[in-house]
């Protein structure tokens, strides 16, 4: 009986415990939705604009820092890059923000190249994006906040071409007939997620059926 007591006694403990150790360690989890405390935040300065500049130039990529612009409509393009050579030609990129340029270049360097490797057996020549700097509210809609890409905070990436003149498309390759494909995709997927704040594709909506997204924004998020 005595035995059988300690353990009730025991077990009333515990699960007070077991509650509190549960809501300790849910606040430390952010949701996929929840921003970033000003903590996380990347704070602009002059000072960390070179050392994100002077970052990029060591690790090998060659780019020219740009003058900050502002718009009157809340548009702006300050502590950013223009991307000359990151390892692998990218189209139709403009102004980038450096903090979104620097892991944007890793990604091309060292995730492009390794997973077309792993799952395609040749090399990416090229990436195709859908640009960067984009004056305009949140998937164009009138109303929506402003996008990241009014801030020079995000980038659209396409398609990319593979040096036996293979095309891979996010459009044409997400849910397509070439499981290589699909799996090339979803590992550059992944990969970004790892790398940026916000993450969407093909599975995020509609809107994102053919391309991914990728912005230092708001986040985690990854869908």
């Amino acid at each position: 009986m005595a035995n059988t007591a300690n353990e009730a006694r025991c077990t009333r403990l515990a699960v007070p415990a077991l509650l509190l150790l549960s809501t300790l360690l849910a606040g430390c989890i952010p949701s996929p939705r929840s921003p970033r405390s000003p903590s996380q935040q990347a704070v602009e300065s002059p000072e960390r604009f070179r050392q994100c500049v002077a970052m990029m130039r060591a690790e090998g990529s060659d780019v020219q820092a740009l003058p900050d612009r502002t718009f009157d409509n809340g548009c702006s393009a300050t502590s950013a890059v223009k991307l000359l050579a990151i390892g692998i030609p990218v189209t139709n990129l403009g102004a980038v923000k450096c903090i979104l340029a620097a892991p944007f270049a890793r990604w091309v360097r060292t995730d492009v190249q390794a997973q077309a490797r792993r799952w395609l057996g040749t090399d990416v020549v090229k990436i195709e994006s859908m640009g960067s700097f984009a004056c305009r509210p949140v998937n164009n809609q009138a109303g929506n906040r402003l996008s990241e890409h009014g801030r020079a905070n995000a980038v659209d990436i396409a398609a990319f071409q593979l040096r036996d003149g293979r095309r891979i498309s996010v459009r044409d390759g997400w849910n397509g007939a070439d499981a290589n494909a699909r799996a090339f995709l979803r590992g550059l997927h992944r990969a970004a997620c790892a790398r940026f704040s916000v993450v969407l594709g093909p599975d995020a909506n509609a809107l994102h059926h053919d391309h991914f997204h990728f912005d230092m924004g708001n986040g985690p998020y990854c869908r």
